[in-house]
């Protein structure tokens, strides 16, 4: 009977011990648990329900409990359970994404998953506020939150060819990428932001140039054609790259979140002006094929502003067509300085004064050509004593600069009056005279070789008149060569005819007739020979070998 007792007695005190053990491990997990989350996700893919983890640096924080449509059925409702050492990292901006196998901005991500399974990734955020409810992400961030650098924030017209994970270079060098994103309210614009890692970021400041460095940059403007690209990958998904200029450098870190405008290409991203800018308006009365806008205008060399738009104009007072070119200048770039000592910066002395002087001065705005290959022409300022005078009249907007006549239009004038001239000349008539000579040249051939010293004579005689009425015929404008040509042959003519009519030792001399008769047949006769070859001669004159 005690043995029963002693038997029973131990059961009771094995359930007890059960018991509180059972109960000791029900209170342990209502202590250890942590908070319940829900988070929405448009699809399920690669969600199971007590399988899939809720993963922080690869670290395991939550699991899956249960993974349902809401109430619409417009996107799946994931419910977890989250560690109670995660309990102080789900705060309102916590990020959540389904992490999978995924291509994106060059880079690929998510390959380990193809062997253990899709997981829920975390990115803890820096808010102190509590939040059990999120809606996870499409995409995953980036940057983790608490990456070393600074974020930025770009305006474009367009996106191009960049997307989330496109990189960003500085000199070349990868030193960020594209964080995301979005079209603005107004749809013209988008805007977009990147993360630049540290310890690069300290090289933006407020005056960095951002630009578009996808792909290859090809530029065809006045001052030629120029090719940049930044790497191969940029030529293939695309990319952004900055510089800041030379006169930026040493100016304080731009702080985060700050504004640039996203720049085409390099070109116009550098010549943006540092500070304020003047626009101006440029009225020419000629044509303006090949200045585009982006043109430079030039000061000396030195490029001090762009052309901004070009448009036409009807004058209906004069009847007439005008183009008005909307120009910037940037007046930093012109600067004064005291005598035997520093620069004082730009012209901020009364500066309609001093434009008011130069334009006195004979400073105006003219067309030039910037590339024979091309005809691009651009906008150059400088000084004509000569020019019309001129006053600026400051109460227009915008402020109208004087022009004067580009130097091709001046070409095509001059082109002009000379083929006016040309087609006043009697080329029949020269033709008939030179025929004329010709013939007489073979007769005083066919004479000397006959040694008939009357006829040759009066056959020299006959050819000097023909090369004096062929002389009487060139106009004016013939070029001196071609002149100088049949002028040589009428001096060695007459000569020849001086010899035969007078009573000279040199008469006496067959050989010695013969042979002066013989060089003047000659002259005229490789004249003759090489009008009928190259008549053009009488124009352009006679051109040196090679050239």
């Amino acid at each position: 009977m005690s043995g029963q007792l002693g038997l029973e007695g131990f059961f009771w005190s094995l359930l007890r011990e059960a018991a509180l053990i059972g109960g000791w491990l029900a209170v342990k997990a209502v202590l250890d648990k942590g908070p319940v989350i829900t988070i929405s996700f448009k699809t399920a893919e690669g969600l199971e329900e007590g399988k899939t983890k809720l993963k922080y640096k690869d670290v395991v924080i939550g699991l899956v409990r249960t993974v349902n449509l809401s109430e619409d059925r417009t996107k799946v409702i994931v419910t977890a359970d989250m560690d109670k050492d995660a309990d102080g990292l789900i705060v309102s901006d916590t990020s959540f994404w389904v992490v999978r196998p995924r291509i994106s901005g060059g880079s690929v991500s998510g390959l380990g998953t193809l062997l253990s399974g899709s997981y829920i990734g975390v990115d803890i955020g820096k808010s102190k506020k509590k939040q059990l409810a999120f809606t996870g992400l499409e995409v995953p961030p980036v940057i983790p939150t608490d990456a070393p650098g600074r974020e930025f924030v770009l305006h474009s017209t367009d996106l191009g060819s960049l997307d989330v994970g496109s990189p960003v270079f500085f000199r070349r060098l990868q030193v960020g990428q594209v964080t995301g994103y979005a079209l603005d309210k107004d749809g013209k614009d988008v805007t977009l932001n990147i993360f630049v890692n540290a310890p690069y970021n300290k090289f933006v400041t407020p005056n960095t140039r951002f630009w578009q460095a996808s792909g290859v940059d090809m530029t065809l403007s006045a001052n030629g054609i120029s090719v940049q690209t930044q790497s191969v990958v940029s030529i293939l998904i695309g990319g952004l790259a900055f510089e800041t200029p030379a006169s930026s450098i040493g100016m304080e870190e731009a702080k985060p979140n700050t504004a640039f405008q996203l720049a085409e290409n390099r070109a116009e991203a550098m010549k943006r002006p540092d500070g304020i800018t003047d626009t101006r308006i440029m009225v020419f009365n000629e044509s303006i094929r090949g200045l585009l806008p982006g043109a430079p205008v030039d000061f000396m060399g030195i490029d001090i502003g762009e052309v901004v738009s070009i448009h036409t104009e009807f004058d209906p007072v004069r009847k007439k067509f005008t183009v008005p070119v909307v120009v910037r200048i940037y007046p930093e770039r012109l600067s004064s300085r005291r005598l035997n000592g520093p620069k004082t910066g730009r012209l901020i002395r009364d500066p309609k004064a001093n434009y008011d002087a130069l334009v006195a001065q004979g400073l105006r705005a003219q067309l030039r050509t910037g590339n024979l290959l091309t005809g691009q022409l651009y906008i150059a300022l400088d000084f004509f004593p000569d020019a019309p005078k001129a006053k600026i009249d400051w109460s227009t907007d915008p402020v109208e600069f004087p022009t004067i006549q580009g130097s091709l239009t001046d070409l095509r004038e001059a082109a002009t009056r000379i083929m006016a001239k040309l087609d006043k000349i009697d080329f029949e008539s020269i033709g008939s005279n030179l025929q004329q000579t010709l013939q007489g040249t073979n007769s005083v051939v066919k004479k000397v070789d006959k040694v008939e010293f009357e006829a040759i004579g009066t056959d020299l005689r006959q050819t000097l008149q023909s090369t004096t009425r062929l002389m009487d015929h060139l106009d004016t404008q013939v070029v001196p060569e071609a002149k100088g040509m049949i002028e040589d042959a009428r001096r060695a003519l007459v000569s020849a005819d001086k010899l035969l009519a007078s009573d000279s030792p040199l008469l006496m001399d067959t050989q010695a007739a013969m042979s002066e008769i013989a060089r003047a047949a000659r002259s005229v006769r490789i004249l003759s020979d090489y009008l009928e070859q190259h008549p053009e001669a009488l124009i352009s004159g006679k051109k040196e070998d090679g050239k």
